[in-house]
């Protein structure tokens, strides 16, 4: 053992007596006498394994370093006896340096294993991370970049050798089309959940405790779609500022799972135990019926750009793992807008995505993924190609192609925009979907209270009926039909959908940005008042309208065919103050409050029911796309449009954008249910609308976005808004058998709609001749 008091020789360490008995397998793995190291660093020109032991305050106070056998296929590999569980250890990297050629060799400093399945620490920012010389304020010293001289084993996130694991339940493995999606954060979700146990609250074990799953489980949600968990680290202009990367968008290992996430006592007891919370939440999770999705960041690290530190990939082969520009490899392309971008070009970086996925799937026991800026995954250097090797590579993976991909469709490259795009089996998030549907309630409401038109119905069919511009083409005939599109409206990306109906405009100023950072396409709409009503100010008409402005989009988004996600908290009108950017939020601004006031109950209820009523009737959630024809044997299209009138939408119907009222009729047949009325009202006025006929049954009334919560009797609202029977005479009934007129509403009555509101309907009796 030898002291890190000085800076190591510059010389390598003598060789391991042998090399890893499978050089491929890559990380750590222990074997019978010991442990197999191995590591990818081509241009190296030799590789020492170190292993370490540190202090309880994690400082290192030895370290003994094996110098690895390689390069093969650049690989460096090692054997060492007597290795075992619990083993710290990093690698320390020999080579040139030479900037200007993206040349970084330092081997002062201490890098992570890629491949580490654990880790000891989160890295302490300071000088000594940067593998070039630095100020105290972290800039270069100069140009060209001179070689740092300080040691950074003290500061870094050591790897971590881990034994046998206990196995994980299986997940449920939702069908596509049953699946609802609820995104949320660890730590944000619990923090201030009063039924968890403090020492629990923003942690694993809190995402899996009874009342967490009782709140998910009474909503119906099958699908929890967690931020990323990967091992993560804040970017150093945020540290410098007192925050951090609350959402984790920031990576700085793809198979550790993030140690602040952890209950204190899993810290205390070490990495082995970080990692069995994070096993034991997903097991929970399944045992519950929830499929447990990771949001996962491969498109960038946490190292940023070229003058950033040297954590892991950047110390062990600049050029190997990020995307150069063209002729000038002492310069990053960036297309993610952190700095850096992994370049997929690189077989070995292709290779630790797929490694990483497929760990996570059979050792951790996930159902899938929601990849962060996907096109990056689909380039090669500046073009995105959807047929890439490595989107390829994970669509046919015995293992990954049998869970959940999904991708969102977009960088800030050139061509970066591709929804509609992915090879199957990927799913995409569709922000077309999510512009719309903000548009239609809230962006041309706002508009229409100001005297001005909004847009016509056309785009917003497409939506609802799909998405079929964006998703009916592919590799296959049909594409990937109306599944292959998420369609959401908010995301942790943005507004919450309560601050999306009570402010016109973004509020970040506490991002310490001067409110520049965040979207300022938001298509969102006060109703009148910038934010919270004060009391006494008679803002009771604004609540109104908001909160049905919210169930509006609620509704919409269950009724809609695709997959639909909603963000964790809009189910309880949770609000972020009008931050439209809390990625450095960790703050009451990101963490869920669970003093809910009866509107926010009244709104869990809402959710609650358009969930379980998509559930219960599968005319709410096609599995192909309509095509406005009659099914064979049928009397009714598969899909109709009508107008309030009740007459079939024609072409200049869908060109104006003063009609603002339609009804769309699907088919319920085909699927063995009851068929479906959706009457949308988006005008600022009250509605008279004609019901249209479909398969001789009256019209039962099911959700109207004007209840504060769902009636289990609708009969007598339905007959509170009926304005006339149809001109048809009502069908006989015999009197000795107690029938009676129908109480509900049937084809060719009319029915007052309230303004911007929506209202459903399901197929009830069979109306006799």
């Amino acid at each position: 053992m030898e002291s890190m008091s000085v800076s190591p020789a510059s010389e390598p360490a003598p060789l391991a007596a042998s090399s890893a008995l499978d050089p491929t397998r890559l990380g750590a793995t222990l074997v019978a006498d010991g442990a197999d190291f191995a590591v990818v660093a081509p241009r190296a020109h030799a590789v020492d394994l170190c292993l370490v032991e540190t202090d309880e305050q994690g400082r290192v106070v030895s370290e003994r370093r094996v110098g690895m056998h390689g390069p093969s296929r650049g690989a460096w590999s090692a054997h060492v006896e007597g290795v075992s569980a619990g083993q710290r250890y990093g690698y320390r990297v020999h080579g040139s340096w030479n900037p200007s050629e993206g040349l970084l060799f330092n081997p002062r400093k201490l890098l992570l294993d890629p491949y580490a399945r654990a880790i000891d620490s989160t890295p302490r920012l300071s000088p000594s991370l940067f593998a070039h010389a630095v100020t105290p304020e972290l800039a270069p010293t100069g140009f060209p970049l001179m070689p740092s001289e300080l040691d950074s084993a003290d500061d870094v996130a050591r790897g971590v050798v881990l034994g046998a694991q206990f196995p994980v339940v299986p997940g449920p493995r939702v069908p596509m089309d049953r699946t609802v999606i609820y995104e949320t954060h660890v730590k944000g979700m619990t923090h201030d959940m009063p039924e968890v146990p403090a020492e629990l609250r923003g942690t694993y074990a809190g995402m899996a405790h009874p009342a967490v799953i009782s709140h998910l489980t009474s909503l119906g949600v099958t699908t929890i779609e967690l931020l990323p968990i990967h091992a993560g680290f804040s970017e150093a202009f945020l540290l410098q500022r007192g925050r951090t990367n609350y959402w984790g968008y920031s990576t700085l290992s793809y198979f550790a799972p993030e140690p602040a996430y952890a209950t204190a006592s899993a810290r205390r007891r070490g990495p082995q135990a970080v990692l069995d919370e994070v096993r034991g939440m997903v097991s929970l999770l399944h045992e519950a019926g929830f499929e447990v999705l990771l949001d996962v960041v491969y498109n960038h690290t946490c190292e940023s750009g070229v003058d950033g530190p040297a954590l892991s990939l950047r110390g062990l082969d600049n050029l190997e793992y990020y995307l150069h520009a063209n002729h000038r490899p002492a310069q990053y392309v960036d297309v993610t807008g952190t700095g850096n971008t992994v370049d997929f070009r690189s077989t070995r970086a292709v290779q630790l995505t797929l490694d990483s996925l497929r760990y996570w799937v059979t050792e951790v026991g996930v159902d899938g993924f929601r990849f962060d800026l996907a096109v990056t995954l689909g380039r090669d250097a500046s073009e995105f190609h959807a047929r890439h090797p490595l989107l390829i590579g994970i669509a046919t993976d015995p293992v990954l192609q049998r869970v959940k991909l999904i991708a969102e469709p977009w960088d800030i490259g050139p061509g970066g925009w591709r929804t509609g795009e992915f090879p199957s089996p990927f799913h995409d998030w569709n922000d077309r979907y999510r512009g719309t549907v903000r548009s239609f309630w809230l962006g041309d409401a706002k508009e229409m209270s100001k005297g001005r038109h909004g847009m016509d119905l056309r785009d917003l069919a497409t939506r609802l009926s799909g998405s079929a511009d964006m998703f009916s083409y592919g590799e296959y005939p049909g594409g990937r039909g109306p599944l292959g599109s998420v369609n959401f409206v908010t995301a942790h990306d943005g507004f919450t959908l309560r601050d999306l109906v009570s402010y016109d405009h973004k509020h970040n100023l506490a991002n310490g940005e001067d409110n520049r950072d965040g979207t300022d396409d938001n298509r969102s709409w006060n109703h009148g008042f910038e934010g919270p009503v004060p009391e006494g100010m008679g803002g009771g008409p604004i609540e109104v309208l908001r909160r049905r402005s919210s169930r509006n989009v609620l509704g919409t988004l269950l009724i809609s065919a695709g997959t639909p996600m909603i963000l964790g908290g809009d189910e309880m009108g949770r609000t972020q103050q009008g931050n439209n950017n809390s990625y450095c939020q960790d703050s009451e601004i990101s963490w869920y409050d669970w003093e809910l006031s009866t509107w926010q109950r009244d709104l869990i209820a809402t959710t609650r029911f358009l969930i379980s009523l998509r559930e219960a009737h599968p005319v709410l959630r096609p599995t192909a796309f309509a095509t406005g024809a009659v099914p064979e044997g049928d009397t009714v299209p598969d899909l109709a449009w009508f107008r309030a009138s009740g007459e079939s939408m024609d072409s200049a119907a869908w060109h104006d954008p003063g009609t603002r009222v339609v009804q769309m009729l699907r088919n319920g047949r085909p699927v063995d249910d009851q068929d479906l009325l959706v009457i949308i009202n988006g005008t600022l006025d009250q509605v008279d609308v004609v019901l249209p006929q479909a398969h001789s049954t009256d019209w039962h009334l099911v959700w109207d976005s004007t209840w504060a919560v769902p009636r289990p009797h609708t009969s007598a609202f339905a007959l509170a808004r009926r304005v006339r029977r149809g001109s048809a005479p009502p069908p006989a009934r015999h009197a000795d058998r107690g029938w009676v007129d129908c109480r509900q509403d049937r084809p060719g009555d009319t029915t007052t709609l309230d303004p911007l509101s929506m209202r459903l309907y399901l197929s009830g009796e069979h109306l006799e001749p």
